[in-house]
């Protein structure tokens, strides 16, 4: 028989949480905006043919595509140039040149629809490569300064055993190492 007041199965300021981890936003919303995209760019493209005719449309699609793989193909050879510009001065590239968001660019053009070549070509003119560089990067320094995000990813794994102690460890090759310290 014991004596004294039972203890609770978890500690009086921490609530039972669920086993499954919460949804983030991304994962919720990325099917229905590529969803609603899809449907967008079918849309756009029965407006067109019935505007015009279906042929008219083929060649938006086939001209989209070459545009893209000739963005793609000029982007690539100048990221290559800079890099070798580099390389052979021995200092790291001081100038982007936007060529990443050229191939994305490039690539948007490829993917057959009309939605999707206007935004290809936006990513084409320098203003609108500045401004998306600039918010990339403004996003990415915030994201790494947001603990539990990216910032968070490379700290040391925690065990939270169920009564209630923290044991510190590492993640090696998808395993968790408990540290012995």
């Amino acid at each position: 028989m014991t004596t004294g007041s039972p203890t609770p199965a978890y500690p009086t300021d921490a609530r039972p949480r669920s086993s499954e981890p919460r949804r983030s936003r991304l994962r919720t919303f990325l099917p229905l905006g590529l969803a609603a995209w899809l449907v967008l760019e079918i849309w756009l493209l029965t407006v067109v043919a019935g505007a015009t005719s279906g042929l008219v449309v083929l060649l938006l699609l086939v001209a989209g595509f070459v545009l893209g793989a000739v963005v793609i193909k000029r982007a690539g050879r100048r990221a290559f140039r800079n890099l070798n510009e580099a390389l052979q001065r021995g200092a790291p590239s001081d100038r982007s040149g936007g060529n990443g968001l050229m191939m994305l660019g490039g690539l948007l053009l490829m993917i057959p629809g009309l939605a999707s070549d206007v935004v290809g070509l936006l990513l084409l003119l320098p203003p609108v490569q500045k401004a998306v560089s600039a918010f990339g990067e403004r996003k990415l320094r915030e994201a790494a300064r947001t603990p539990g995000t990216l910032g968070d990813a490379f700290q040391q794994a925690r065990i939270h055993r169920p009564d209630g102690k923290v044991v510190p460890g590492e993640v090696i090759r998808g395993e968790v190492i408990r540290d012995e310290r």
